[in-house]
This record gives structure tokens, sequence and C-alpha cells, in this order.
């Protein structure tokens, strides 16, 4: 009853590393009721996960609403999951569509996205609009070390042509502070790892160099704090940390093996520093690493760019060396749209894997899914004919216990997606009676 709680920003300290912790019980002081505790403990989570060019629609949406049951080809890989999420059908990005400003819809669809505005045609004077996840971020200010992170895996360029007209920076981005900054995403799972473990003091190169050499892992340079902390704690909570500390060393182990491989590239190529060549390995890092900063509190606001907008990449793993923005211009060849089809359900079993993940990461009250509200989604629904209306969506998560999970609804054709954004917005404690082309909130809640 006397014990003194330990701070909730405890951070462990050490050469150059940062590494805050989950929520331990120890946090809580000693006379803390129920009530107290869950609100102490369970902050909630905003986070996007962006696919591009589309998705073959007819193996997406179900032939039924209400509650979720077989779901169709792409999405099978969600089947265990389908009481945590929930399917939205025809919401529509008004904005994305031409508006007589011409070609260009892979570029405005990702701009609109989630500013809810057209954005203006032009590869020197951009202009889109705040987005809601930075409108979050700004609201929650210092309640976290990072307002938001911003996280992609291809193609950060910010100049340059990149569709019709529309400037690199409309498809390389979703995250905009203001109407003329964009907020690039970390690409290199080193450097997200760094920003999220590193005091943030200036090093110098050859202190860098000489950290390198030593090829220690990060929890080595606080350990011991580590020791410290762990004989303060009781056997729940030691066992919490030591999983907590297991899963950064192993996202550590996981970007050391990347980099190896990379040295071995035929060094006339030009090399990336951490990054996986494989998609599936590239998407777990990035994802485990949002995994812990959600679990220690780092941030509560995400924005995912899993490939950029008009993206020709090819996948080798699935043994398509077609790029994949030529293969939704199918024209309704078979063999194309098979193609598209398979990449299609490849992203949605990553996010599968993700989905496990957060699921199983316990908290106070729950999981750390039931207190995330995960958007998983595209700008576009045809590629092939580039339509801005019914775009894939699905919400997985609980949002803390005020989103009933495990349905399909089809909301009126052309219901605004920037209705949904008033909706998350609103739970993550900003009210606002205008969004973009919002007509009013979605009900995630009550509807059958």
């Amino acid at each position: 009853m006397t014990r003194k709680a330990l701070p909730r920003r405890t951070i462990l300290r050490g050469m150059g590393a940062a590494v805050g912790l989950p929520f331990l019980d120890a946090m809580l002081p000693a006379m803390a009721t129920p009530a107290q505790a869950a609100v102490a403990k369970t902050p909630l989570r905003l986070a996007f996960a962006y696919v591009p060019n589309g998705i073959i629609m007819n193996h997406w949406n179900p032939s039924y609403e209400g509650q979720l049951g077989e779901l169709p080809r792409i999405l099978k890989a969600m089947e265990p999951h389908r009481d945590d999420i929930l399917m939205l059908g025809n919401l529509t990005h008004n904005t994305g569509r031409a508006l007589l400003d011409g070609a260009g819809d892979h570029g405005r669809c990702s701009g609109s996205y989630l500013t809810g505005i057209q954005v203006k045609k032009t590869m020197v004077d951009i202009k889109a609009g705040v987005s809601c996840d930075q409108i979050v971020a700004k609201h929650l200010g210092e309640q976290t070390r990072f307002p938001s992170l911003e996280v992609g895996m291809e193609d950060a360029r910010q100049a340059g042509d990149c569709d019709s007209g529309y400037s690199c920076a409309y498809t390389n981005n979703l995250a905009w502070k203001s109407e003329t900054q964009p907020l690039p995403p970390l690409l290199d799972p080193r450097a997200m790892f760094e920003r999220l473990f590193g005091t943030g003091a200036v090093r110098s190169p050859e202190a860098k160099a000489r950290q390198a050499d030593y090829r220690r892992s990060i929890l080595d340079f606080v350990n011991s704090e580590t020791g410290k902390l762990k004989s303060a704690l009781g056997p729940s909570d030691n066992r919490k940390l030591d999983e907590y500390l297991t899963s950064i060393r192993e996202v550590e182990r996981q970007i050391d093996r990347a980099e190896k491989t990379n040295a071995q590239i035929d060094p006339k190529m030009e090399k990336p520093y951490g990054v996986p060549a494989d998609f599936s390995e590239h998407f777990k890092l990035m994802t485990d690493m949002i995994t812990i900063a959600f679990q220690a509190d780092l941030t509560r606001v995400v924005t995912f760019l899993m490939t950029r907008e008009g993206t020709s990449r090819p996948y080798r793993e699935l043994d398509i060396a077609d790029g994949h923005h030529p293969c939704t211009h199918h024209m309704n060849k078979p063999d194309l749209i098979e193609k598209v089809v398979r990449i299609n359900t490849y992203h949605v079993a990553q996010m599968a894997g993700w989905v496990e993940k957060l699921k199983t990461t316990k908290e106070s009250t729950g999981s750390l899914l039931d207190n995330m509200m995960l958007v998983y989604g595209a700008g576009l629904s045809d590629g092939n004919r580039h339509l801005h209306e019914d775009l894939p969506t699905i919400l997985i998560g609980k949002g803390g216990n005020t989103i009933k999970p495990g349905r399909r609804v089809v909301f009126r054709r052309e219901t605004p997606m920037c209705n949904m954004h008033l909706a998350l917005m609103e739970r993550m404690g900003v009210h606002m009676e205008h969004f973009g082309d919002a007509t009013g909130q979605l009900n995630l809640a009550e509807l059958s």
C-alpha cells in the first residue's frame, strides 16, 4: 500500500540507447481501483495500412451482409480473425476522381486518402490538406514520445512526376502535416529501429562506427538498468518484460541478417542498408517494430504505406515477374487478373500475420488489437478502370470496445470515406464537425 508506482514513462538508457517499456503492474498506484487501472493501462491506437493499385473486387466482397462467415479468396487468410474485423462497403473518395483535372488517378487517390480533399495537380507547388492521422497526432501532443510514425516499404522520392503531372509527393506519402508538408515514411528497418530506440543524441561518425563494430545488441547497452529494474518487479511483470525485450532482440537479429545479405549484393548494384529483399520479411520487420512502439506507448498513431500507389514492383516470390501496376490494367485478360488476385491475397496474408501478433500481445484489458483501430484498404477499387467508389476497406480491432466487429456493413452508395475518418478521430478524442467531404460520422457500433 505504501509502495511507489513505477513511472509510466520509465525508459532504460545507456550509450545512446533508450528503451521504453510496456505497461507493467508496477506502474499502477498501490490503491488503484480496477476502473482506474483500466484507464491507466489501455491507450487507444490508430493505424492505417494502405495497399496500392486497387483490388479485384469480386474476390474481395462477400455475397452477403451482416455477420461474417466464409470470406472470399483474397480475404481467406483473415478467417481466423473475422470476429475482429468490420468490412465496410460503398465508401467513396469523390476527391480522387478527375473532377476536370484529367488523368492521374493514382496521384489523386493516395493524396486524398487521409486528407479527403482534391490535391493540386502539379509537380512543383504541391498542395493537399492536413491528414486525419496528423489531426489526431497534434491532439495527443506530448502524451507519447512520437506524435506519429510514418512507415513504408518502397520508394520515398518526393519530387518529379509520378502520375500524369502529379508530384511523387502525392503517391509516396499518406501523412500530411500541413497543406504543403507531407511526412515521408521510414523505409529502412535499421533507421526505424534507431529512431525508436536511440536517445536522440547526435553521435559522430566515429562513434557510430565504433558501435557498429561492437555488434552488440542495443539491449546490451541498457543491461545494467534492466537488471536493476527486474530485481524490483514481481514474477508477472518480469515475464512481460522478458517477452518484450526478447521481441526487440529478435527484430535486431532480423535486421542484422538483412544487412549481411545485402552486403553480398553485386557491388555495381545500389545496395539497400537494412532493407530485406523479401517482401514478407521486410513487412514483418516493420510491423514488429510498430507493435513494439504501440506496446511501449511510444506512439499511438501510425500510417503504413505498404507499397506506393502506381508501383510496378514485381512479386518474384510469387513467380510474378510482371509489375503490379501493369497487371492491374488487365483488360479482362484472365491470366493478368489471376496475377493481381494472387498479389492482393499475398498482401492480406501478411496483414493476417500482423493481426495475429497484435491479438496475442496481451494488455490488462484484452489484447493490443482490442485497443486498436487498424484500417486496411486501398484508394482505388477497380484498378483497371480506376474506380474510386466502394473502396476496399476493413477496420480491424475493437477500438477499446467502441466498435462492433465480425460483420459486413454496406452503406448507401457514395458514402464519403471521410465519414469513417470522423468516427475514428472521435474515438481518439478529436471532435470535428467537418472533415474533407464528410456528411457525418459512420456508426461503427450499432449497425446490424
